[in-house]
């Protein structure tokens, strides 16, 4: 009994740190006289458990709403039963943000642990000073073998990586390049050597064949970075017929009137309507819509709307589906080899997706479906299956999380923490309590203007200061949506604000910003966006454009 008792102690305390050494375990565990006694137990608590793997599986685009075990409007429809797979043997965290919703950034926040005016990634253009450090550096002198398959987006040639095999670019759905170490590098678009076949599979199989042939004497850490379900969504053949004869459901908010709106956001955004008109119309190098035209002849304007979204919707979740069987492969691979039990897995997107929600689709917005990404984590030794946690998690906090695992404390360049704790089930009470959101490329894609704001754990505030600032990412804007002169060259456009109230309103359908009942609320809200713009070097003294409209709209 004795024995048992003291072994489940000396497995608890080591989970708290790999890297205690037998001195400070046998302090920190105040055993006394038995500790002592069972020394020969534990000649080293380095050899008690190995480091873990990491396999990082992330998508891009892919929103919460679209995976079942989220339980949206689309649970009865969708069904990811292997994403799932990951929810049940692990956790659902179910407010995990992006501070910057759009590929390039979200990716440079991720690797580093850092918003991307620290990382130098404002933009989809800015390219990633692979000189910096990465969670994939600390992770190889840490011991790890380390790779990254799949879609990488960030320009510059991919380093901290012992291996890699990605995309250029966006990347494509049909017979893709990819870019491989060891061979010659060429950055953005340029350089790879084709692959044939469906790009989901691919990945997927490239990741399999590096697991197969790594060094199995070394724990790994492996990205494994799918391109779907990332617009123009064209899924593979065997999907074709899925949800024939299925009307997908409406969201709430997708019929929304938009009066209640700041004059900031009210005109902007890339809806339905025009999403149709993209189906439907020759595009502008004189290509159908890659999965079919939309026909809209004889519909109205309502019935427009309708046929698109449920196109979208069913083009959408085809690709997404080919992404839930490829997750399935490669939880299948770590079963049948004993590697699940020693492998924190986890499944994110890169940021979320509008689908159909207010009438939107893409991103970019510090609403709650572009914000909220998909979270979930799968690791035996220290996750009770089926857990579910609701602290506010950021990109930031992925790196220091996967050094955590390793051993290894959070470099103080790092702006994120460590979450490991609240998947065990401890949340401190020093964690946040809100988190800070900034879009820079004002009305370069999908005419979203520039905003800034903060997120409680009940309300939302957000700054629409509509100025580009120099970070639109002049080579890959080109408005789409290009309807009057407010939406040419990035011009600024009026600045509002508004405020919701997550708890009464949580799909963000009344802006209460002119509500004189939040007044006091509002005040404070302000104090603590202006301090977390402090604390974490993103002021806005370094833009007297920007002050000029605060001296004008902060107090309105």
């Amino acid at each position: 009994m004795a024995y048992r008792k003291t072994k489940e102690i000396v497995k608890y305390i080591y989970n708290r740190s790999v890297r205690y050494t037998r001195r400070n375990f046998l302090k920190t565990a105040g055993l006394g006289s038995m500790a002592l006694a069972l020394q020969s137990f534990i000649p080293r608590l380095s050899t008690y458990r190995k480091q873990p793997n990491i396999l990082f599986i992330m998508s891009d685009d892919h929103a919460a709403n679209a995976i079942s075990c989220y339980g949206s409007h689309l649970a009865g429809s969708v069904s990811t039963p292997n994403i799932d797979r990951i929810a049940e043997k692990g956790i659902r965290l179910n407010r995990a943000f992006c501070t910057n919703s759009i590929c390039t950034p979200s990716r440079a926040s991720i690797l580093t642990g850092k918003y991307g005016h620290h990382n130098g990634v404002f933009t989809l253009d800015d390219n990633f000073d692979r000189n910096q450090p990465n969670v994939a550096k600390h992770l190889q002198k840490a011991g790890y073998e380390t790779a990254i398959i799949g879609k990488w987006h960030l320009h510059t040639e991919p380093s901290g990586f012992d291996y890699y095999n990605v995309l250029p670019n966006q990347g494509l759905y049909f017979d893709p390049y990819l870019k491989e170490s060891g061979k010659e590098w060429k950055d953005r678009k340029e350089g790879g050597e084709v692959s044939k076949g469906y790009v989901t599979d691919i990945i997927t199989d490239k990741s399999i064949d590096w697991l197969k042939n790594r060094r199995s004497d070394k724990p790994f850490f492996l990205m494994c970075h799918h391109k779907a379900p990332h617009g123009l969504w064209e899924y593979p053949p065997r999907n074709e017929h899925l949800f024939d004869n299925v009307d997908i459901p409406e969201p709430p908010s997708m019929w929304e009137d938009k009066t209640h709106r700041s004059i900031g956001s009210l005109k902007h955004g890339s809806n339905i309507r025009k999403l149709a008109d993209r189906m439907s119309n020759i595009g502008k190098r004189g290509k159908v819509w890659p999965t079919g035209k939309l026909e809209t002849s004889g519909l109205d304007e309502t019935e427009i709307t309708k046929a698109a979204y449920q196109k979208y919707m069913k083009d959408y979740l085809r690709c997404a589906a080919a992404i839930d069987e490829n997750v399935g492969r490669l939880l299948d691979y770590l079963d049948q080899t004993g590697l699940t039990d020693n492998t924190v897995i986890i499944y994110t997107s890169d940021q979320g997706q509008f689908l159909g929600e207010h009438d939107y689709y893409d991103k970019r917005w510090f609403y709650e479906e572009s914000l909220r990404m998909p979270l979930l984590i799968q690791y035996p030794s220290e996750i009770k299956p089926g857990s579910v946690a609701n602290d506010i998690i950021i990109n930031t906090d992925f790196a220091p999380t996967f050094l955590d695992f390793a051993g290894i404390s959070t470099p103080q360049d790092m702006q994120g923490s460590s979450f490991r704790k609240i998947l065990e089930g401890y949340t401190s009470r020093k964690w946040r309590k809100s988190m800070y959101y900034r879009y820079w490329m004002h009305m370069a894609h999908h005419n979203v203007p520039a905003h800034y704001g903060i997120r409680t754990e009940r309300y939302k505030l957000i700054f629409f200061y509509g100025l580009s600032l120099g970070k639109v990412g002049k080579t890959t804007s080109k408005t789409l949506d290009n309807e009057g002169p407010d939406l040419d060259l990035f011009k600024p456009t009026e600045p509002g604000w508004e405020l919701y109230d997550l708890k009464n309103d949580p799909q963000e359908l009344r802006n209460v910003y002119d509500d004189p009942d939040h007044k006091g609320i509002i005040e404070k809200l302000k104090v603590q966006l202006l301090h977390a713009k402090e604390e974490l070097d993103d002021t806005d003294e370094k833009y007297p454009e920007l002050m000029q409209v605060r001296q004008l709209y902060w107090d309105t």
